[in-house]
């Protein structure tokens, strides 16, 4: 009888019992809150509220005191909400599961235990080769919340605070209209037989969305520019009402930076905005206009924007007010801590629900989306890229 070629043994090549996976329980969650030392940062990530509903469903958070003193929330509130509240940054650091909005310091990952899991944001741009290396040293688990997706495929975090930027760029452009921050003097809200004031937003997101229902709310005259006509017709049916939209043509976005009040910036790019307003283009606005430029944080669309902060937010060039603060949801520190408690709280729900980081991740690809770091292996591509990093499929990682 001929040998078999089989590289099996007989018994190996026998029917074997199928070994379903045992299902993890539901686990609880141990979770730190520091207090925010990034600069003027107010913001906190979960409020007495969205506390209260995890300790309720069996886990515990221990915050540090003062987290939430930049967003108007006491002690007392989070105590009385089952938080455990404690003055040692050292032992909110040590906790398994480590949330900020910010991303963390060198000297504060120092203080984090390895195979921590830790959920911030990750501002790519701001980031140094330094940072990860720390992380990759501690085998930390990492995700970043910008990068989490919903069920729709869209950003949930990026959206809210979108939304709070452009909103807000309205309300601080109607403040730097008033006689009382030496504006023009001029009001917003459409005042009979008073011609409304006109504003020009460029860029049709969801910052150009949200800036351009505020003042229309307000009675302004509103123009919007953006070379994709999808999302001119996309923000039209949103604002339910036919406004003026025209594509980035110099001519036209001339003609109405000549006659606007308001201009805003809200283009984003790849790596940086592309630069749409030129110097000349802003010698001719009118004295006295003003300019919001939200995308400062990716490099601003004026050319004659330069970053400021909240305690000098505006500078003049040429009459014209520029307001160029990277980080607007910060001045609206409890509205801002609201939305972003009210991503994370069923997020961490969830987790605990499914047993776990590892279970939570392994079922919902809007979750493994925002994961670039998994126990110290990068797994971010773009994150790679940027930093010229080794990279590793997350797939390849989790079973």
């Amino acid at each position: 009888m001929s040998k078999s070629r089989s590289p099996f043994t007989k018994a190996q090549l026998l029917p074997q019992e199928e070994t379903l996976e045992i299902l993890k329980q539901k686990g609880s969650l141990f979770i730190g809150i520091p207090k925010e030392t990034y600069f003027q940062e107010k913001r906190v990530c979960l409020t007495p509220d969205a506390v209260s509903a995890l300790v309720a469903n069996g886990n515990r958070v221990m915050i540090e005191s003062g987290a939430g003193k930049g967003a108007n929330f006491k002690d007392k509130t989070y105590s009385e909400a089952g938080a455990e509240v404690t003055k040692d940054t050292a032992k909110v650091f040590s906790c398994p599961i480590i949330l900020k909005v910010e991303p963390p310091s060198l000297d504060e990952i120092k203080l984090i235990n390895p195979q921590t899991i830790l959920i911030s944001a990750l501002q790519l741009k701001t980031q140094h080769k330094k940072y990860f290396e720390a992380l990759a040293s501690k085998r930390i688990t990492a995700l970043a919340f910008e990068f989490i997706k919903d069920e729709d495929g869209a950003y949930p975090a990026v959206r809210s605070l979108s939304e709070i930027a452009g909103t807000a760029s309205i309300l601080i452009a109607s403040e730097l209209l008033s006689n009382v921050n030496g504006g023009n003097g001029l009001m917003f809200g459409n005042i009979s037989g008073v011609p409304p004031v006109e504003v020009v937003i460029i860029g049709a997101g969801t910052v150009g969305e949200f800036a351009a229902r505020s003042a229309i709310g307000l009675g302004a005259n509103v123009k919007v520019f953006d070379n994709s006509i999808t999302k001119l017709r996309c923000l039209q049916s949103s604002l339910g009402r036919t406004i003026y939209t025209s594509t980035l043509q110099p001519k036209n976005l001339i003609k109405a930076l000549k006659r606007c009040d308001v201009a805003i910036g809200a283009v984003r790019g790849k790596n940086r905005s592309p630069v749409i307003v030129t110097e000349p283009m802003v010698d001719t606005m009118k004295n006295g206009a003003v300019i919001i430029d939200v995308s400062i944080d990716m490099g601003g669309c004026f050319e004659t924007s330069e970053v400021t902060n909240h305690d000098k937010p505006t500078f003049e060039y040429n009459g014209v007010t520029h307001y160029c603060v990277p980080n607007i949801p910060a001045r609206y520190s409890r509205s801002a801590s609201v939305s972003i408690s009210n991503i994370f709280t069923p997020y961490l729900l969830k987790i605990a629900e499914d047993g776990g980081i590892e279970n939570a991740i392994r079922f919902d690809r809007g979750l493994k989306n925002g994961l670039y770091f998994y126990h110290g292996i990068l797994t971010n591509k773009s994150v790679a890229d940027w930093f010229d990093l080794d990279c590793s499929d997350v797939n390849l990682l989790i079973f």
